[in-house]
């Protein structure tokens, strides 16, 4: 004979069923670093044929020191007497150089940043904000090592030539070529510790803003699809914070990697004399350009790049 019947809670639930509702919505799906190498190359050198001309401005103000006469007033001077002196294609002087740079080094930065964050994702396949600005900084100090300083360092002694009244580069491989003669394989990596610095700090910055708002974004649903537009967003942000993080460490960079280099003894020394003789204001020089580029790049490079992995997850099964 069965007792009488057991009174059980409203607000109780089976076990199966509170762990049910507790799971999350499902393993978050990893990007295998042979896809985000391709994905990243693609990305990085759609994004440098559109954003250039900003970078060119830039590199020219932080060029031209005020120790010596400014040769320009501002922004919209710089953009004026290159295109009075040059054509539309001044602009575009050193595109070259930067976009043989931007295709590995997107490849580089994308493919070590998943590779990494592959290996430290949690149990669940989410990577935290922290973990995150540290895969950041392990990709942007690769990228800095074996791509970005010799390029960019190319790119600046490109664009600083044609300052000069006789510009001596002909073209990308003839300058690499003279670089390397008079300079030998060092005088491609010129500021490589101010370059480590600043790519570092870079990718550690946008990864970790990134990463944090996409955490934000997906809640717990982990694998839930981001628009690109709103992708766009993020990485605007994240570019627009790196900027103002680390202006003073791009300049440092561009100075050590111009045709007068040899003043400055060192990194230290480069900031030294810029503060002694220019003030700490120099060290934000560009600031505008930069701001408009970064903010342009990032968005971009991270579109393209979602979206170009999401073709590849569908013809290229790497599961």
């Amino acid at each position: 004979m069965s007792g009488p019947p057991r009174f059980v809670s409203p607000f109780h639930r089976p076990r199966c069923l509170a762990a049910a509702a507790a799971a999350p919505a499902g393993k978050a799906k990893l990007t295998h670093p042979g896809k985000a190498i391709l994905a990243g190359g693609i990305a990085g050198g759609i994004e440098i044929c559109i954003t250039f001309p900003t970078e060119y401005v830039k590199t020219q103000l932080q060029l031209d020191e005020k120790a010596n006469p400014p040769k320009y007033k501002g922004i919209n001077d710089c953009v004026k007497q290159t295109v009075n002196h040059h054509g539309v294609r001044g602009l575009y002087r050193g595109l070259s150089s930067l976009l043989y740079g931007s295709i590995p080094k997107a490849a580089v930065r994308f493919g070590v940043f998943e590779f990494l964050s592959n290996k430290m994702r949690d149990e669940s396949g989410k990577l935290d904000s922290k973990r995150g600005f540290m895969c950041g900084l392990g990709a942007g100090v690769a990228e800095a090592v074996f791509v970005v300083c010799p390029m960019e360092t190319v790119k600046v002694k490109f664009i600083h030539d044609q300052t000069s009244a006789n510009p001596k580069y002909r073209g990308f491989f003839h300058g690499v070529r003279e670089i390397i003669r008079t300079q030998g394989l060092k005088g491609t990596y010129q500021g490589l510790t101010a370059t480590v610095l600043k790519q570092g700090s870079n990718q550690a910055i946008r990864f970790y803003v990134m990463t944090s708002l996409r955490n934000w974004y997906k809640g717990d649903d982990s694998n839930k699809a981001i628009n690109p537009l709103i992708t766009g967003l993020f990485g605007a942000f994240a570019g627009a914070t790196s900027v103002f993080g680390n202006t003073p460490l791009d300049v440092i960079k561009t100075r050590m990697q111009g045709l007068e280099a040899h003043k400055y003894k060192s990194t230290w020394d480069c900031a030294v004399k810029i503060m002694k003789h220019e003030g700490p204001a120099a060290f934000y020089k560009g600031t505008v350009p930069r701001l408009g580029r970064v903010c342009m790049d990032v968005a971009i490079v991270f579109i393209i790049y979602e979206e170009v992995v999401k073709v590849l997850n569908v013809v290229w099964k790497t599961d």
